[in-house]
């Protein structure tokens, strides 16, 4: 009952921070992204676009993250300032040339390269992803609850986060368990984040208590 009685909450929430939220800029982009792999993203999109291989190149990214997914050490080592430049065009022939990847991925690989940015590559991969879902209308919500939620609870919730994505948008709801939150609910909706765990509440109100101390 307490997991439902906050899904009537969230609505509220999400409405007072969607009027304060950055707006994406008037440009061909699905959403705006900031930060150097937002740019990088930014530009994997428009050249993409440009040469008609979107599908292409978001497989191949696909391909990029399932690879760090996978070897979970790459990311260390792509990130060592000491690799060389032949150590460095050998890990643009592994994880794109060899693999006959598109011509624009290659060529972001090349760069990040050519600039020691590899370490950054898992990250410029994620930010594409982000394009990409933007992209075909898809909104990617996260909700981290203390225990299971029941079927009830699932749909409500379902219906509460739907009336905050835009008709023809897909709703991705993807649910975890984290006892440590006591109660209530975190939830992530696109680049909203609203926390109503029961464990910030009582962290707000220690500090509160340590501040009149």
């Amino acid at each position: 009952m307490a997991n439902r009685r906050i899904c009537g909450i969230i609505g509220g929430q999400i409405r007072s921070l969607s009027t304060s939220a950055p707006q994406a800029s008037g440009s061909a982009l699905p959403i705006q992204l900031y930060g150097l792999e937002g740019r990088y993203a930014h530009a994997i999109y428009s050249a993409a676009v440009k040469q008609k291989s979107l599908d292409a190149v978001d497989k191949d990214f696909k391909s990029i993250l399932d690879i760090f997914t996978k070897e979970k050490g790459l990311n260390e080592l792509l990130r060592n300032p000491l690799l060389t430049k032949d150590q460095r065009q050998n890990a643009v022939n592994e994880l794109a040339v060899k693999r006959n990847a598109n011509k624009v991925t290659v060529n972001t690989l090349s760069v990040l390269a050519e600039n020691g940015r590899l370490g950054r590559l898992q990250g410029v991969a994620k930010a594409f992803a982000t394009l990409m879902r933007a992209h075909r209308g898809e909104v990617q919500a996260k909700v981290t609850t203390a225990k299971q939620l029941d079927a009830n609870e699932m749909k409500e919730l379902q219906t509460v986060l739907q009336t905050f994505v835009k008709k023809g948008s897909t709703l991705q709801l993807e649910t975890k368990v984290d006892p440590s939150l006591i109660g209530g609910m975190v939830v992530e909706l696109g680049d909203r984040y609203i926390d109503m765990s029961i464990s910030s509440k009582l962290k707000t109100f220690s500090n509160l208590v340590k501040e009149t101390l």
